[in-house]
């Protein structure tokens, strides 16, 4: 197989499942089985999809559904970088496919005030869940100080436009964003002709 053939497969599974299921429950619980098996290997995703950058985390667009019922894409993490305390308005899956990272969730209290909740390091083959209703406010940083780190990330929407908002920590408030995609080209998936010819 060809290696970029994983992530082929990996949209057409799952394109098949947003096809038969609308079920958040399900969605989290059958599509973090089909990205746990996409980054049980990381022998797939092109280095492009892979470069860091030296000032901020990267998002690169791998895929995006037609009907834009979910995307797929790559997060790169720089040595130390980390997000602003963000949310993300759809269900969201993150796989670990290279060095870690440490996801801090936050809530609000009876007085309204935002609240770290929990903190969890995530590795290599590891998955975590975000919605509004398992909850959707977090920070993330890379795991390491001294190298990068990649995670695979699937959306419910084209999560390069939709409508989000960062938070300050000390006083709450929102900030609006629109995050886009680090690139302007996504992995070729269709070209299957190499391996055809093979045969």
């Amino acid at each position: 197989m060809d290696m970029i053939g994983r992530l082929r497969d990996f949209v057409g599974d799952f394109t098949h499942l947003v096809s038969r299921e609308s079920a958040e429950p399900v969605l989290l619980e059958e599509g973090g089985a089909l990205l746990r098996g996409l980054i049980s290997r990381d022998d797939w995703l092109p280095d492009i999809y892979a470069a860091p950058h030296s000032e901020r985390y990267q998002q690169y667009l791998l895929h995006c559904d037609p009907l834009e019922r979910f995307s797929v894409v790559s997060f790169v993490w720089g040595p130390g970088q980390r997000t602003p305390l963000h949310d993300h308005r759809v269900w969201g899956l993150i796989g670990v496919l290279r060095g870690g990272e440490v996801e801090t969730q936050y809530g609000r209290d009876a007085q309204n005030r935002l609240v770290a909740i929990s903190e969890q390091s995530l590795h290599a083959g590891d998955i975590a869940s975000v919605s509004p209703s398992v909850g959707d406010l977090h920070l993330v940083e890379n795991a390491f100080a001294d190298r990068v780190s990649v995670t695979i990330q699937v959306y419910g929407a084209n999560i390069g436009a939709v409508r989000r908002a960062t938070y300050d920590q000390a006083t709450g408030a929102e900030k609006v964003f629109i995050s886009g995609y680090a690139n302007e080209a996504v992995p070729n998936l269709w070209d299957r002709s190499k391996a055809l010819q093979k045969t």
